[in-house]
C-alpha cells in the first residue's frame, strides 16, 4: 500500500521556475528519499504535498485520500519538520509544544518529555533565547509529539552538530520499527543513503530519476586524493573508468564509479604519502543522471 502518491505535480509561479510533472510513491513503513540541490523544488514538492500552497495541476493522495480536499483530517497523522522554523519568540519551549499538541486531542505530554531527552533540549527556556540547532530541535520535537503515521522531513539536520544529528537519526529508525513511513528530503547524498530505501532525484524542478539506495551505490561517485612522489601517467588510471582526473606534481584527483576493491589493488601498486576518499558534491554524484539530461 502506498502512504503517499504524487501525479504530474506542477506548481508554476508565472516566469519563475517552480515544479513541473512530479510524479513518485511512497509505501506504507518505507523510509523514502528526496534529493536535489539547494532550490531543485523539493521544498515546493512537500508544500503542494502538504496543501499549504496549492497545485496548478495534478494531483497528491495521503493515506488514500486527496491531500487538498481531505487536508485538515489528513495532517492530524502526519509530522511535518519544515526546512526553516519560526516560532513565537516570547513563548517557552513546553508552552509552544503543549499548544501545537492541543490541536491533536490526545495527551502528548510523556511524549514530549521523552523526545525533550533524546535531543537533549531544555523545556523551560524561552524561544527566543534559543539556537538556531535548538530551535531545530523543538520542530522536531514538534512534529514527532503525536506519533504520526506519516512524518514529512525538509532538510531536517541543517543546524545539528553531528552528535544530535546520530540521535535524530536513531530516533526516526525507531520510529520507522514501529510502523512509521517517513519522507526525508535532503542535499546530502550520505544522510539520505544512510537512511533510506529508496530515493527520488530532482532537478531544476523536474523529477530525473526514482532509484533503489543500493543501485545508486553501485554507480555512486567518490572523489579520490592520492599524493605519492611517483611520477603516473594518466594513462595508469584510464582502464578504471575514473572521470575529472587531474595530476598536478605530486596530487592526483579523480572521481571513480565502480568496484572500489579494483581500485584499491591498483592503488596498492603505487608508494603513497597520502589518500582522502572523499564524498562528491551532489552535482558530481548525480553527474551521469545530469548530463544523460542535458
Amino acid at each position: 500500500m502506498n502512504v503517499i502518491e504524487i501525479k504530474n505535480l506542477t506548481k508554476t509561479y508565472g516566469q519563475a521556475r517552480g515544479i513541473s510533472d512530479i510524479s513518485f510513491s511512497v509505501e506504507e513503513g518505507e523510509i523514502f528519499g528526496f534529493i536535489g540541490p539547494n532550490g531543485a523544488g523539493k521544498s515546493t514538492t512537500i508544500r503542494t504535498l502538504l496543501s499549504l500552497i496549492y497545485p496548478t495541476s495534478g494531483s497528491a493522495v495521503i493515506f488514500g485520500k486527496d491531500s487538498v480536499k481531505y487536508a485538515p483530517e489528513i495532517k492530524r497523522e502526519i509530522g511535518y519538520l519544515p526546512s526553516e522554523v519560526f516560532y513565537y519568540d516570547n513563548m517557552r519551549v513546553k508552552d509552544l509544544l503543549k499548544y501545537s499538541a492541543s490541536f491533536y486531542k490526545k495527551d502528548c505530554t510523556k511524549r514530549i518529555h521523552e523526545l525533550a531527552e533524546i535531543m537533549d533540549l531544555d523545556l523551560n527556556k524561552k524561544i527566543d533565547d534559543l539556537s538556531f540547532g535548538n530551535k531545530k530541535k523543538v520542530g522536531i520535537v514538534q512534529g514527532l509529539l503525536h506519533e504520526p503515521k506519516l512524518i514529512i522531513l525538509d532538510e531536517p539536520t541543517s543546524g545539528l552538530d553531528p552528535l544530535m544529528q546520530q540521535k535524530f537519526f536513531d530516533l526516526l529508525i525507531e520510529e520507522n520499527k514501529k510502523g512509521t513511513t517517513i519522507l526525508f528530503s535532503s542535499h546530502i547524498l550520505s544522510e539520505v543513503q544512510r537512511l533510506c530505501n529508496r530515493v527520488a532525484i530532482i532537478k531544476e524542478g523536474r523529477l530525473i530519476k526514482v532509484e533503489k539506495i543500493s543501485t545508486l551505490r553501485e554507480t555512486n561517485h567518490k572523489r579520490f586524493k592520492l599524493e605519492t612522489n611517483q611520477i603516473i601517467e594518466k594513462s595508469y588510471f584510464t582502464s578504471l573508468g575514473v572521470s575529472n582526473l587531474e595530476i598536478k606534481d605530486n596530487m592526483i584527483t579523480f572521481l571513480f564509479s565502480g568496484n572500489i576493491n579494483n581500485m584499491m589493488k591498483k592503488l596498492a601498486e603505487i608508494e603513497l604519502t597520502n589518500l582522502w576518499i572523499e564524498e562528491p558534491d551532489l552535482e558530481e554524484i548525480f553527474l551521469h543522471y545530469y548530463e544523460k539530461e542535458d
